[in-house]
């Protein structure tokens, strides 16, 4: 059983073993089938897991687990913190039914994941954590606006507000006109927000500004100031200020240690 709590994602490549065996951790995770399949019950609900179906389990879930054959699997471990995600996509564990799209990019993320099959002692610090970055914030997005989920009968449409705000990221946020639209008042609104997100809502707006800025940048046609601009910081200095602080390496930085 692990019980350490992490900060940054982790992304791996994983080969379970036919042996069973069980875990249960402080930080949520998603297992993403890859090849062949594996058998897997999260708090005694069971599913076989292959490349149509991912498991969500949230933090502090028993999970126990066992490989058929050979097979391969995407794990993304997450903290609560770490990403732009909604906090209630882990309310409970999560059986997810994955498109073409999706299967499409997990063997998009296993076959250009040279990091995920290397020691990392041989990769340096930096360039590990940013792999592990650039693929968590993708796998990510593509969780939090495809998994089909019902909005909740009393509360927040949390699903339909993630989808509004990444569509939104150059627009200022009036949390008060967001509220009114969604049919409540600020304070209420902000409280119902952080239950279904786990923070405020200028805060996961920053945290959803800042890991799309990450797939801007992999695009070298993209200038910084453009990526500043089209996620909603008034300039690049602002921009700059805000990924630094939060990847530990600023921008441009961030694109040069990519080319290399």
């Amino acid at each position: 059983m692990s019980r350490q709590a992490i900060r940054a994602p982790s992304v791996t490549l994983r080969c379970f073993e036919e042996a069973s065996a069980a875990d249960e951790h402080d930080f949520h995770q998603v297992v993403l089938g890859l090849d062949g399949a594996m058998e897997m019950a999260v708090d005694g609900v069971a599913q076989r897991i292959d490349k149509r179906y991912a498991w969500l389990i949230p933090a502090g879930s028993r999970h126990e687990y066992a490989g058929i054959g050979e097979n391969r699997q995407v794990v993304l471990d997450l903290s609560p913190a770490s990403l732009a995600i909604p906090e209630r996509l882990f309310a409970r564990p999560l059986v997810v039914t994955l498109d073409d799209a999706f299967a499409r990019l997990v063997m998009d993320v296993a076959t250009g994941g040279a990091p995920m099959a290397k020691p990392a002692s041989t990769l340096g610090a930096s360039h590990a954590r940013q792999f592990a970055w650039d693929t968590a914030t993708r796998l990510a997005a593509a969780l939090a606006t495809a998994i089909g989920i019902e909005p909740p009968a009393v509360g927040l449409d949390f699903p339909r507000i993630d989808k509004w705000l990444r569509t939104n990221l150059s627009e200022p946020l009036r949390v008060p006109d967001l509220a009114a639209h969604c049919g409540f008042g600020t304070r209420r609104f902000h409280q119902l927000f952080e239950e279904a997100f786990g923070t405020t809502p200028h805060r996961y707006l920053q945290r959803l500004r800042l890991d799309t800025a990450l797939a801007l940048l992999r695009d070298p046609r993209n200038t910084l100031t453009d990526v500043a601009l089209a996620v909603g910081f008034g300039d690049q200095s602002a921009f700059t200020h805000a990924f630094t602080r939060r990847f530990g390496l600023a921008p441009g930085q961030w694109r040069a240690m990519r080319a290399h």
